[in-house]
């Protein structure tokens, strides 16, 4: 029996709204390290990361609103009252790191939310653990492999540009470091919008709107979620950028261009695999890759230290946020 239709809209626009929360929360991911190193301007780069984000919609599949949609919970178990709760919790976990200026992943504070919804109303038995297990190890394969990526990527700069001028180096890569920003809000936009993508689909499945034979979800959901995306991002969030781009490592232009290429293609990778990663993770990790290359005390290890638990806390808290909020939507309706 399908549930009535303004219920369905309101949640879909509460999960638009998060979409859009994710794109001016993780907007410093693609532009920080373009906008620290003076390459664009601020306004310049949410633009420019925007219209990448949009641009991945033709792009890649939708293997990872596949996950989100169908491979983190047991059929039946999603209704209105889970779907609420998981997008409170992390509409909720993104709003407070973002005001503290805290770089956080709005992906795991959306699978957080679900979990907590899930576990809420039918206990650990109505998970998915293959969908769960690869999201939880790529918290740690993600920021590893930006890690790897980067500092391999600024290795091998470093190594090709040894004998060229630094005043042409820098000319070279402030070019070339619009294509890396580029590559990589085209990898944020493939992979994040993807996850509202599934939990509209698994919205709609739950409330009768579509069916789980279904390969896909409607398009106009795809067409929401990356405009919203693209939105958020154009929005811009600054706290966040100052952050990732001045306090963790200071770049320049070789280093920002080798920190977006290893993010870049760490994301690619996982959207391929229909894993929803953390771009938050991603980039952090690569920047701290380059900023270590040229000497451990180039990272500002106490910053990153911050970010770390946040990361750590980031499942659970919105998974508890989600929890209180489905309980509270069983009373409302």
């Amino acid at each position: 029996m399908q549930t009535e239709i303004w219920i369905v809209v309101m949640l879909v626009f509460l999960a638009l709204m998060f979409d859009f929360i994710n794109g001016f929360h993780d907007a410093a991911n693609s532009i920080a390290t373009v906008v620290s190193t003076g390459v664009l301007k601020p306004t310049q780069a949410v633009a420019f990361a925007a219209f990448f984000n949009f641009v991945a919609l033709f792009v890649f599949q939708l293997s990872v609103a596949a996950t989100v949609g169908k491979g983190i919970v047991m059929p039946g178990i999603v209704d209105i009252h889970v779907v609420f709760g998981a997008l409170v919790g992390a509409i909720t976990w993104n709003l407070v790191t973002w005001y503290y200026g805290i770089p956080s992943s709005s992906s795991h504070a959306l699978i957080g939310g679900i979990v907590g919804s899930v576990l809420a109303k039918s206990g650990s038995s109505a998970l998915l653990s293959s969908g769960i297990m690869k999201t939880v190890l790529f918290i740690f394969v993600s920021p590893f492999l930006g890690f790897l990526l980067g500092s391999l990527m600024m290795v091998l700069v470093s190594w090709l540009f040894l004998r060229t001028p630094p005043s042409s180096v820098d000319k070279w890569f402030r070019r070339l470091q619009l294509v890396s920003a580029g590559a990589y809000s085209l990898g944020h936009g493939g992979n994040d919008a993807q996850k509202t993508i599934g939990i509209i689909w698994m919205l709609l499945i739950a409330t009768g709107y579509a069916s789980a034979q279904d390969s896909m979800p409607p398009f106009w959901t795809i067409l929401a979620c990356y405009v919203a995306i693209a939105a958020g991002t154009l929005m811009g969030g600054w706290r966040i950028v100052k952050t990732m781009g001045q306090k963790i490592t200071k770049l320049k232009p070789v280093g920002g261009f080798c920190a977006e290429t290893g993010g870049a293609m760490t994301l690619f990778l996982a959207t391929f695999l229909g894993i929803p990663v953390s771009t938050t993770h991603t980039i952090t990790g690569a920047i701290v890759g380059v900023g270590s290359v040229r000497h451990a005390s180039a990272v500002r290890w106490g910053v990153a230290g911050t970010i770390v638990w946040a990361w750590v806390l980031t499942i659970p808290a919105s998974a508890f946020v989600a929890a209180v909020a489905y309980a509270i939507s069983l009373i409302l309706y």
